[in-house]
């Protein structure tokens, strides 16, 4: 069954307080968090107080996606305000190995996200040191941006490097998901599915976590 990982990116930032106690009411799995900085990506969202304050409304996992530069220099601040996943992009870390071992000695899962330009096989010699794959689906940086197609051919790629190395690495989808394209993701062998504005922006958020978790 997929894990559905609602992304607060998405919610309405006057209204946190609300959307945290929908998303502790339904059938989400993880509470996504995206922290951008404006230099790895074109855009600002926000950093450790909402953080800690959303972690600490729920005992849901949080699973934090750091969309910045060096991130190295903040994973501890990330583990004291809550953070159970600690995802870092491979783009950002020219010690990557490092980074992983970092955020595995402070006691969160570490996770590694590739941009779409990024091929999976990249992580061939340090996969047994991830437990999440995070594969963006958009260039990120934004919300609402559609789903890249060869995205599938990715999660295949991916899903089979993990079975050669007999591995239990979670794969993490993130950008564009939608009830329409939520099956074939999946299928492909994705075990996570991050969504923002499908969640959020819907008529019946609850209803549409409940659907995504059906698939």
């Amino acid at each position: 069954m997929a894990i559905i990982a609602p992304s607060l990116l998405s919610a309405d930032f006057l209204n946190l307080q609300k959307d945290c106690d929908m998303l502790n009411a339904s059938e989400a799995d993880w509470f996504h968090l995206d922290v951008m900085d404006g230099r790895f990506v074109p855009n600002i969202s926000f950093g450790f107080p909402v953080i800690e304050r959303v972690c600490k409304a729920t005992k849901k996992v949080c699973d934090v996606h750091l969309m910045i530069e060096e991130p190295g220099n903040y994973a501890e601040a990330f583990q004291k305000a809550g953070a159970n996943n600690l995802t870092v992009h491979y783009e950002a870390c020219p010690h990557l190995h490092r980074n992983l071992q970092q955020i595995k000695s402070l006691g969160m899962k570490a996770g590694v996200a590739l941009n779409p330009h990024t091929p999976v096989h990249l992580l061939s010699d340090i996969l047994h040191d991830i437990d999440i794959v995070l594969l963006m689906s958009v260039n990120p940086g934004f919300g609402g941006q559609q789903f890249i197609p060869y995205t599938i051919d990715k999660i295949v790629a991916l899903k089979q490097m993990i079975a050669d190395k007999k591995l239990n690495t979670l794969i993490e989808i993130d950008g564009g998901v939608t009830l329409d394209n939520a099956a074939a993701i999946l299928s492909a062998g994705a075990d996570v599915l991050v969504a923002g504005n499908t969640v959020f922006k819907s008529d019946d958020p609850s209803g549409t976590i409940a659907a995504l978790k059906k698939l």
